[in-house]
């Protein structure tokens, strides 16, 4: 099988856990014997652009001719089974999918983002959830609020683009939702159950983990939509120590509040930005894994490489968190799962669940509340030694590399069959 990638890769200088996952995939697809054709461009390689080339910059998200006169060129000589497209902007353009369907090439595209509709890609505005731009015709609110790089003139590129292009994304052969609340995205914005395909993101195997450390952990970008305000108040509602250890690790524009917060506190570390080494280590000291975004987060990594640690995770009931959690199906009754009698004393059936706390298959969910979040925070470490194992085997279930890839594969196989009956 032979597979066309193409992706607009993210400034190497703002770290994209996208880029990652693309690089990743295409790894385990030629491991797996699939003959990977990358069509890769990257935003570094604007400012080294000619001066033609930039003064043609404005339209690229519209139409990029020499990605499309590349493209057809590609597909001509290596005749494709299907193209795999992930992110488009700004040098791509989704015009890519047409090139590819006039060539009789069949198209997939991850969602990894909101950008059929909103110009950020991320319901998310202001430090609140946002979905103004829902059911229009052409987004303007986020032309209003500068949602586009804070520039109202790219907004306005932006949102055209999206107005122009809502046929061309309606044409795309498979989507793969990387949760079921992406689905429920594609769905609502017109595109039928048949062409969209649940698929997750995998991780390398870390190995087997090691027995839970104590306390908490947050990993990620310290900016307001992955909630740190939200987590910090949450947590100061507790007597120091009473929780554990909570080691917070990343970088970011709140990272000042962070700093302030340990200061503050005894059981409140900050182990700022962290390699890879870092992130084993950060993780084989933890009990459970923190994912308190305020946004409706479509996939955070963190999770998965939580689960394959063999770390429980609180999270908030938002975006795919729940999915990643195994929270979006029917769990059994409150005061009935492994959390609660975990912490229950020898021979009683346990305490009712606090309400507001869903039990997942792996770790608990809660309204991204603080006080909610701050009642989860002592079940779930009461519950984290119980659950360590339903984490590591959701992971090994769901996304290990071997069964995200077969699953790719597969979608492949369906799609090139479809596209030549």
């Amino acid at each position: 099988m032979r597979i066309v990638v193409a992706h607009n890769r993210y400034r190497e200088a703002q770290p994209s856990g996208e880029n990652t996952i693309v690089d990743a995939e295409i790894a385990q697809l030629t491991a797996a014997g699939v003959e990977v054709l990358p069509f890769i461009r990257s935003s570094d390689e604007i400012p080294s652009m000619s001066k033609p080339a930039k003064a043609l910059l404005p339209i690229s998200p519209i139409w990029a001719p020499k990605a499309q006169h590349d493209l057809d060129r590609l597909l001509v000589e290596h005749r494709p089974d299907v193209l795999h497209l992930h992110n488009p902007y700004p040098l791509l353009s989704p015009w890519v999918v047409r090139t590819a369907h006039k060539r009789g090439v069949p198209v997939v595209q991850t969602v990894h983002n909101y950008r059929q509709v909103c110009s950020s890609g991320l319901y998310f505005r202001d430090g609140v959830i946002c979905q103004d731009c829902r059911g229009r015709a052409l987004g303007v609110p986020a032309i209003v609020h500068r949602c586009y790089r804070g520039s109202r003139a790219q907004s306005a590129l932006m949102a055209t683009t999206l107005a122009v292009h809502r046929p061309t994304w309606r044409s795309v052969d498979r989507f793969i939702a990387l949760t079921t609340a992406v689905a429920d995205h594609l769905r609502d914005y017109g595109i039928p159950d048949e062409r969209i395909v649940v698929k997750p993101n995998a991780i390398p195997d870390p190995g087997t983990p090691t027995p839970p450390g104590d306390g908490f952990l947050f990993l990620g970008r310290l900016t307001p939509e992955k909630g740190l305000d939200l987590l910090l108040d949450a947590w100061r509602r507790h007597p120091d120590g009473a929780l554990g250890p909570l080691r917070i690790a990343g970088d970011g524009e709140l990272r000042p509040l962070v700093e302030a917060a340990a200061a503050e506190r005894a059981d409140l570390t900050f182990l700022g930005p962290l390699d890879r080494a870092g992130v084993r280590a950060a993780l084989t000291d933890s009990a459970v894994v923190l994912a308190t975004s305020t946004w409706h987060d479509v996939l955070p990594t963190v999770i998965i490489e939580a689960l394959a640690s063999g770390r429980p995770v609180l999270g908030t009931a938002l975006g795919g968190i729940p999915y990643l959690v195994g929270a979006d199906t029917p769990r059994e009754p409150a005061g009935t799962g492994p959390a609660e009698m975990a912490s229950a004393p020898a021979g009683s059936a346990g305490p009712a669940m606090p309400a507001g706390i869903e039990l997942g298959e792996a770790g608990w969910v809660v309204a991204p509340e603080p006080a909610a979040l701050a009642a989860a925070l002592p079940v779930a470490r009461a519950g984290a030694a119980r659950f360590a194992p339903a984490a590591r085997a959701r992971y090994k279930r769901t996304f290990h590399p071997d069964v995200v890839t077969k699953r790719l594969i597969d979608i492949y196989t369906d799609v090139a069959a479809n596209a030549h009956r």
